[in-house]
């Protein structure tokens, strides 16, 4: 998939109300405690969408929903409709060492990666803490990730500064490509896009992301119906028990925490910036946090913001990282707290009551320790 000339920018998308480009961010590149970094200045085309309403920090410049978050779910349930991501951030690494190199230095094992075949990785700082969340796929010449809002900029940076004399080339494309998430993955492929999928949503059917010229978002909307936004996102990823970076993520967040070890981590793969740290968590003890779902009283018109203290017994045992309303469930929150916190606790969520569902477990981890025990 070709880089397209770079006066083919979002500046060039067909709406007057777009503003700028997700990449123009001048991002520190740690998503420690908020989503990325928040763009400045990017407005979507898709906001002149009828019914349209801008969704706030982290997510903003797309829609919150364009009229009903709840038939928006259903929709993407139900494998119709599209979600506009063109917020986030893209970076593409071409050249011939691409894949061995980025086996080398993120947590998945992706030597063998074939073309079109949808990955998730994270780069961890040396001492294993989460920096960036990459959502990867190659399609034969280079390999294409999308990451958080304003992200690509220092992720891409850092990638510059890992080249040495290696045939690999990372480049920032933010502003010549966007992301959107289609809910039908049998449909025909939008003119100039890349696919990354089949995706699961959590309980919506399977998926698929398209890497599509960012110029192109306008057309894309008046060719394709159903539009969802991101509080319908963002609802079915909370309820699927899927960690978002810089939401569940803080300065601390290690893979183990928030099951990332399930999806973006190769347990069995060589060394790795911030390997010391899985091994010795994987192998010898716990992590001191961990994530679960919580099940919210639906009594109070609030929901819990990110950062809320959870309580327990009257004392804080963690925060809340996500809240939605679930189109079933109701309303619903990931939250990261104390590893030692009992699994059938009754908690408190920003003063809203909440039951917990397991995610990832007390005893996470250990598991040379535990087959020493049982020899």
């Amino acid at each position: 998939m070709p880089i397209p000339d770079s006066s083919a920018s979002s500046l060039d998308a067909g709406s007057a109300g777009d503003t700028g480009s997700p990449g123009n961010t001048g991002s520190s590149g740690n998503t420690g405690s908020a989503a990325g970094t928040a763009t400045t200045g990017y407005r979507s085309p898709l906001l002149g969408l009828p019914g349209a309403v801008a969704a706030d920090a982290p997510d903003q410049g797309v829609a919150a929903h364009y009229g009903n978050p709840h038939a928006e779910q259903r929709a993407l349930v139900a494998g119709t409709g599209f979600v506009d991501l063109s917020h986030r951030g893209v970076v593409r690494i071409g050249g011939k060492e691409r894949l061995s190199w980025l086996h080398s230095l993120l947590t998945q094992h992706l030597t063998d990666l074939a073309p079109h075949t949808p990955t998730e990785a994270l780069l961890l700082d040396p001492q294993g803490r989460v920096e960036h969340a990459l959502y990867l796929v190659d399609d034969g010449e280079a390999t294409w990730a999308h990451v958080e809002p304003g992200a690509a900029p220092a992720l891409a940076a850092f990638l510059n500064k890992m080249r040495f004399l290696l045939d690999v080339d990372p480049q920032d494309v933010t502003e010549d490509y966007a992301v959107v998430y289609e809910a039908d993955p049998s449909g025909p492929i939008f003119a100039g896009a890349l696919v990354r999928g089949p995706i699961q949503l959590g309980d919506a059917a399977q998926g698929r992301e398209l890497f599509l010229p960012r110029a192109a978002l306008g057309e894309y909307a008046q060719t394709h119906a159903h539009p969802a936004g991101m509080w319908a996102y963002e609802a079915l990823r909370i309820a699927a028990h899927r960690p978002r970076a810089g939401l569940e993520t803080d300065e601390r967040a290690i893979p183990h925490e928030l099951d990332w070890i399930s999806t973006a981590v190769h347990l069995d793969k060589g060394c790795y910036r911030g390997q010391e740290t899985v091994a010795r968590v994987e192998n010898l003890g716990h992590p001191p946090r961990r994530l679960v779902f919580l099940h919210l009283d639906g009594t109070p018109e609030h929901l819990p913001a990110h950062g809320d203290p959870v309580e327990y017994d009257g004392r804080a045992i963690g925060a809340v990282t996500s809240s939605a309303r679930h189109y079933e469930l109701g309303p619903i929150a990931l939250a990261l707290v104390k590893r030692t916190v009992p699994v059938d606790a009754q908690l408190t969520a920003g003063g809203v009551a909440a039951a917990q569902e397991l995610i990832v477990a007390p005893d996470a981890g250990g598991n040379a320790r535990e087959r020493l025990r049982g020899r």
